[in-house]
């Protein structure tokens, strides 16, 4: 019976590829979904375009007619049939006066009505109609290009609407220009407005942020209005969606307190929907959930309803609320099911079947969710619903969407082990990916061959397939990074799920035990790639631009790139004028995590002794260094340059143990997150000059740190220096002296936390904490001078954020976005007695010519052969960057 039915399902698959139409349902019916892991599919969540015309009646020139005057209302309340009635009269009389441009506008009207009931056919011909009749005629008078300027925006409605998000950024440019020729300031700003959400839908969220902030920045001088509302509405959406969550609340706060004091408020359902979602985004549940109900009472449509339940839903489902998430799955199915066809209902269908996936894979794996007897949650009823949302994009011919559902129906054949036809269903998929320039979904659909093409290999040698499939996705990566980084809470495709797999799983495919020269050059382009997108997708900004690689320039300096996969750690080893080689160690990873974070404990905590993390750090030293020492002669390699993966950043390399002696003993150690992020430049050939800053007295929530000011008197006795201490070192000052004098050397003695959250990576000044970006702002006038680098930035007494298993991306974070060529910097919050001690004899080896990681090095033997001999106090200080 089970073969019959797999027979059955193959044959419907068949089918199904000859014609996507009507075979699309019989192809899906019977899917039998017997593995898990289905990957998501994101969603398109622009806020809809605003209908400045009918938002403003203060912006119409012309008079308006009674009928259009009474269709406004109607539309406004929602009755758009009723409305549509009262504007093909309006559009009747204006015909029979022979009056166009009061024609025109009541067609556009008309059109926006169709629009609201789905109707596209319709609507599509009454704007065709009113543009017509506007072309035939001069345009000179400020009434007549008000009337243009309307049409075009209901144009830009349509097109946006139909999944022409380009053609809709085009119009909406013109109704701009046409608003601004007829000086209606409001009509301008309304259509700058409707073009950010044409560039959300597009992905160019940085692009949306710039022009909103350019509106809202015109706006605020201007008295409360609707049009004030909507564009802070509409600039908190951006912020919540680049990252910039603090921002965007309270901008959406904004917003909504502008639209309840309007007479008559602006229903604020989309933006507690927006506020939702930013709060979840901050990770508080009750939070969002609140703003969620609060956004489907006060719901104008019912799209607008479900698209608030949606949310609900994956929420309910990510937190694992199992009863309420089946019950709303309840109500939520007969309103996807009535939805006319449209974008918003393909998407809607899309998100739908991706939450009922997550039900679906979450039963599979260990059924503990308590939904039963749920015909929602089957792989039949999911995949009929992917199929009506092929169909109605198909039917909108909207290929972006058809791409989307195309390729999840691919990845549910892709589980049932069918690979050939989920392999055929994917190039489909991406073959209309491709054609629309949709690189954002293009590239899912690329990795999803991959892993197809991966299955395959074993029985089809289709290794070399896959490896291009895997290197065209990152390939594709590469060329949107900057707009993906503003990937949406809502499109539930996190950075970690849908972006860093995709180079693991290259990498993995790339080093095997026959990995040729040209696969190991490879796989350490990817490693390098997979470091910067991860730096900037902490910054959510693509804005770090590779230099010189620099491993090349030291001839007695080894490169080592440890790579945590799932079954084995694997190394790859670079040394000047050789091959690349690569050397691995079978562990699987969570014993590699659950052994780094013992060794990290052991390695802070102050009651441990050197032989409790000795046997912990030769294990790792086992994996990671030991293999490569017969490599090369004695004496001849003299640094050894980390490139650090996963786990492994959170622990000091130089505290690694061979059995005798921590690595320390033998090698400098320096710490990058790519070869090409800094330029090399030894440090001797320029002046010592520092500007030191450090606080000993306490701060509110942060104990003073007594022997800070011997730390700072210790380096004014090595090297010249300006000191800010306590009250002297604010943040106002710190720029002030930063921008007058160029130090090429910066030394912060305070307390700071480096964090996987920008937001929440700082130093503390005396007046305030400062982030990483704020840091970055403060040393941004020195760009402006080209003999302004900074060599050098040390932070002596921060620490990494406490449960942050990616907290060292903000000491890397830090690096890159100072500026510095390179860093020092601690892990942990370390004694200030002992540092004071470190930081002396670091700069004296400086002063005497040292390489940075060689004077380093020395000051912590200083340490490790006196009373500070316990790995807490000297292997808590890193070098990253420029280790010359």
């Amino acid at each position: 019976m089970a073969k019959l039915q797999w027979r059955n399902c193959s044959r419907q698959v068949r089918s199904f590829l000859r014609s996507v139409r009507a075979s699309v349902w019989l192809a899906v019916l019977t899917l039998v979904l017997v593995t898990g892991g289905v990957p998501v599919v994101a969603l398109d969540r622009a806020p809809l375009p605003l209908e400045t015309h009918l938002a403003r009646s203060e912006a119409q020139s012309i008079a308006t007619p009674s009928f259009l005057e009474q269709g406004q209302a109607l539309y406004q309340a929602g009755r758009f049939s009723e409305a549509i009635t009262l504007w093909q009269q309006a559009a009747q009389e204006a015909q029979t006066r022979e009056d166009r441009s009061n024609q025109a506008l009541s067609l556009s009207y008309l059109s926006l009505a169709h629009q609201k009931l789905g109707a596209w056919d319709q609507a599509k011909q009454a704007i065709a109609k009113s543009l017509e009749l506007l072309n035939s005629q001069t345009r000179s008078k400020e009434p007549e290009l008000a009337v243009l300027a309307q049409v075009l925006n209901t144009q830009g409605s349509i097109q946006l609407a139909m999944g022409q998000a380009e053609a809709a950024l085009i119009t909406w440019q013109q109704a701009e220009k046409t608003y601004a020729q007829g000086k209606d300031e409001a009509g301008t700003i309304g259509s700058q407005i409707n073009q950010a959400q044409a560039l959300q839908t597009l992905g160019l969220y940085r692009r949306a942020q710039v022009l909103l902030q350019a509106v809202n920045d015109r706006l605020q001088t201007q008295p409360n209005s609707k049009l004030k509302a909507l564009s802070l509405k509409s600039l908190g959406t951006v912020l919540q969606v680049t990252g910039n969550l603090g921002e965007s609340q309270t901008v959406l706060k904004q917003s909504l307190a502008i639209a309840e004091q309007l007479t008559p408020p602006i229903n604020p359902s989309e933006t507690l929907l927006n506020l939702g979602n930013t709060v979840r985004a901050l990770q508080n549940t009750p939070a969002a959930l609140s703003f969620y109900q609060q956004a489907v009472a006060s719901a104008p449509t019912p799209i607008a309803k479900l698209r608030v339940q949606l949310n609900q839903l994956s929420l309910l489902i990510e937190t694992k609320q199992w009863s309420e998430a089946q019950a709303l799955a309840v109500q939520i199915q007969p309103q996807v099911a009535n939805l006319s066809p449209s974008r918003g209902a393909v998407y809607a269908q899309v998100n739908f079947a991706i939450s009922l996936m997550t039900v679906l894979e979450e039963q599979r794996s260990n059924n503990k969710t308590g939904i039963t007897n749920a015909p929602l949650f089957t792989p039949g009823a999911i995949a009929q619903l992917l199929a009506t949302t092929i169909q109605q994009a198909k039917t909108l011919q909207d290929s972006r969407a058809e791409a989307y559902g195309l390729g999840q129906l691919a990845s549910l054949y892709e589980q049932t082990q069918q690979l050939a036809e989920a392999k055929d269903l994917t190039q489909k998929a991406l073959t209309l990916a491709q054609a629309t320039n949709a690189s954002d979904i293009a590239y899912r659909w690329q990795w999803q061959l991959g892993r197809i093409l991966k299955q395959q290999g074993v029985m089809d040698n289709q290794k070399v397939g896959a490896i291009a499939a895997y290197s065209e996705a990152v390939k594709t990566l590469q060329s949107i990074r900057r707009d993906l980084l503003a990937t949406n809470p809502e499109v539930q495709f996190s950075f970690r799920e849908g972006v860093e797999p995709i180079y693991r799983e290259l990498v993995e495919l790339l080093v095997q035990p026959d990995a040729s020269a040209e696969n190991l050059q490879q796989a350490r382009r990817v490693i390098e790639d997979l470091q910067l997108a991860e730096l900037e997708n902490y910054f959510r900004s693509a804005c770090l631009d590779p230099v010189q690689q620099i491993d090349s320039i030291d001839d007695r300096a080894a490169v080592i790139y440890p790579i945590l996969l799932n079954d084995r750690v694997e190394v790859i080893l670079s040394m000047p004028g050789q091959a690349l080689r690569h050397y691995s160690t079978i562990v699987p990873l969570p014993q590699v995590e659950a052994l780094v974070k013992s060794l990290r404990q052991k390695l802070v905590l102050p009651y441990t002794s050197p032989k409790d993390i000795q046997p912990l750090s030769q294990q790792v030293y086992n994996w990671v260094v030991q293999p490569a020492e017969k490599f090369w002669r004695a004496g001849s390699v003299n640094t050894l340059v980390f490139v650090l993966d996963g786990a492994l950043r959170n622990i000091p390399m130089s505290a690694l143990y061979d059995g005798n002696q921590y690595l320390v003993a033998k090698y400098n150690v320096a710490l990058t997150p790519g070869l090409s992020l800094f330029e090399p430049k030894p440090l001797a050939s320029i002046q010592l000059k520092a500007l030191t800053a450090g606080l000993t007295e306490s701060r509110p929530n942060f104990e003073p740190l007594e022997f800070v000011k011997l730390e700072l008197e210790e380096i004014k006795s090595k090297i010249s220096t300006e000191v800010l201490l306590n009250e002297e070192f604010t943040s106002t000052t710190l720029a002030s002296k930063l921008k007058s004098s160029l130090f090429p050397l910066v030394h912060i003695a305070t307390h700071g936390q480096f964090s996987s959250q920008s937001s929440e990576t700082f130093i503390l000044a005396w007046d305030r904490p400062i982030t990483v970006n704020q840091l970055d702002s403060l040393l941004q006038a020195r760009d402006q001078n080209p003999f302004s680098t900074l060599e050098l930035l040390v932070l002596s007494a921060c620490e990494t954020a406490d449960g942050d298993d990616r907290a060292t991306l903000g000491l890397a974070g830090v690096a890159v976005r100072a500026g510095a060529r390179s860093t020092l910097a601690s892990l942990w919050l370390v004694d200030d007695e002992s540092t004071a001690s470190l930081m002396g004899q670091f700069y004296q080896g400086l002063k005497t010519g040292l390489t940075k990681a060689e004077a380093l090095r020395r000051a912590q033997l200083t340490l490790l052969q006196g009373k500070y001999n316990h790995p807490r106090f000297w292997s808590a200080f890193v070098l990253l960057g420029n280790w010359l």
